[in-house]
């Protein structure tokens, strides 16, 4: 199998332009020399990261159908933008429409920026239309209720390209969920409710396929690390953290470092041979491994795999999302829980952390790598990176199964340096200040029934997860700055009825 890609290099979105016949050959021929100019313009802006492919005009209903037949066949076609740059019929799109299976992207915008007022005549007006054939393209989407992002402006305008580059990142998050084979060694923790889910629905809406393996199968794996990889690794630990002088070579706990190793050599391989992009792990069911693997995936999830600890697989599904949506920018993503707090008034702050398994793509600064109990579990003591995240701005979010749908939260936050040192808290950690503020926040979150395991991303921010959603036709509830309780409980009655309702009898 394939080793696991992150990067946005193996994907691509085309350009769709509508049209008609009835402007005749000249005009149409003007039609593609400025569509293909607006798209290499668009594709050449730095924050639109992946590439565009043009496509020639589309004039009728089988040739708009064909192209988005050939684009859901596609597996690096991961959407498709259109533009009505002249009047386009509408109902010639139906067709297409209906048979759409990938995002889509509606661009208005048109050739040129300023009005050339003194030279427009009615050619000029028949070329550049799409101040009305957008409109009808618009009416289209709405009446056939496709999900779609739309973006208004000329593509020279850095705040355009830089929300199609945004779609762009959601676009590719949504197809890294549709190709995702998770692999859960374990079960759920026990009694706990919010991690468990119907995992035939989340293979309907998300496309993942989320099966089981027993952890001993894991372990064999493991057992079979030869003692020449696990020199290798260790040798690469030694080179990339400040690794405590009890794990070095010749320390005392130098085998906990070892069997470390041996736990991400046989995690890599399994996971590499069975195609997998995401895993959960239990403290509760650990077979014959030695230790809580820690420090592997820790390193996994900097790769860009998808974790959840204690069995959550819905949580391990946002990680692989995330990781792909933020691929190439600063920061990145992580399992996260809400641990504990400082309610100090008016300065209140979450402590976000998890037995071992934050990921180190969060912090710039050098990790140390240190052994310590971990008082469950009933296995040694495992390896893991310390560290404390980066400052700066972040999202967290929430899957939970509502019982009738899926419903994402995601909380706007402001990640900031812990108040004092944590010389007794020997894991990575994350403290934050929610949006608007911590009453509201944690009460909205609390009423939304949101999960306890989040993926906190540094990278990209809720706009991305609510293309996401969008994409999805899964359910979002934005906890931000402009967030009330009145109005936030609104959503939430108003969510349930239309929810309800979307899906039919």
């Amino acid at each position: 199998m394939p080793k696991l890609t992150t990067s946005l290099d193996v994907y691509e979105v085309w350009f769709l332009t509508g049209s008609q016949h009835l402007y005749g050959p000249e005009t149409l021929a003007q039609v593609a020399e400025q569509s293909r100019a607006i798209a290499d313009e668009l594709g050449a802006a730095p924050d639109v990261p992946v590439r565009i492919v043009w496509k020639p005009v589309l004039t009728d209903s089988d040739a708009i159908r064909r192209t988005v037949l050939e684009a859901n066949a596609e597996d690096a076609v991961i959407g498709l933008i259109a533009w009505m740059h002249t009047f386009s019929p509408a109902k010639m799109w139906i067709a297409g429409l209906d048979a759409l299976q990938k995002p889509l992207l509606h661009l208005h915008t048109q050739a040129n920026v300023e009005l050339p007022w003194a030279d427009i005549d009615f050619d000029f007006m028949n070329l550049n239309q799409a101040a009305h054939g957008d409109r009808e393209f618009g009416y289209i989407l709405t009446r056939l209720g496709v999900p779609r992002t739309t973006v208004a402006g000329h593509v020279s305008n850095p705040a355009v390209s830089s929300r199609v580059g945004t779609w762009m990142r959601a676009a590719a998050g949504h197809a890294a969920t549709r190709t995702l084979k998770l692999a859960r060694f374990g079960d759920n923790m026990r009694f706990v409710a919010v991690t468990e889910g119907d995992k035939t629905e989340a293979e309907h809406v998300f496309g993942v396929q989320v099966n089981t393996w027993g952890v001993n199968e894991l372990a064999e794996a493991v057992a079979a690390a030869s003692a020449s990889d696990v020199d290798a690794l260790v040798a690469e630990y030694e080179d990339l953290y400040d690794v405590v002088p009890e794990l070095r070579r010749g320390g005392d706990r130098h085998g906990s470092l070892r069997d470390g190793a041996a736990i991400e050599l046989g995690l890599r391989s399994f996971l590499e041979e069975g195609g997998f992009g995401a895993f959960t792990t239990s403290f509760e069911d650990l077979g014959a491994l030695k230790q809580l693997p820690g420090l592997a995936v820790q390193r996994l999830m900097a790769e860009g795999y998808g974790f959840g600890a204690e069995g959550d697989w819905k949580t391990a599904i946002l990680v692989r999302a995330a990781n792909v949506m933020g691929a190439g920018l600063p920061g990145g993503a992580s399992l996260m829980e809400d641990y504990t707090y400082d309610l100090t008034p008016g300065d209140e702050r979450i402590l976000g952390a998890h037995m071992l398994e934050v990921s180190p793509s969060l912090t710039s600064a050098h990790p140390t790598l240190e052994v310590h109990p971990l008082g469950i579990g009933g296995k040694d003591d495992p390896v893991r990176l310390v560290f404390s995240a980066d400052p700066g701005p972040a999202v967290v979010v929430a899957l939970s199964d509502v019982r009738d749908r899926f419903r994402l939260v995601a909380n706007v936050v402001e990640v900031v340096e812990p108040t004092a040192p944590l010389p007794k808290l020997p894991v990575g950690r994350a403290v934050w200040k929610p949006a608007p503020d911590f009453t509201t926040s944690a009460t909205a979150w609390l009423e939304a029934g949101a999960a306890h395991h989040t993926v906190m991303s540094t990278a990209v921010g809720v706009e991305v997860f609510e293309d996401f959603a969008r994409m999805l036709r899964t359910e979002l509830l934005v906890i931000d700055d402009e967030t009330t309780l009145r109005g936030f409980r609104r959503d939430l009655e108003s969510n349930a009825a239309y929810y309800r309702l979307a899906r039919g009898l």
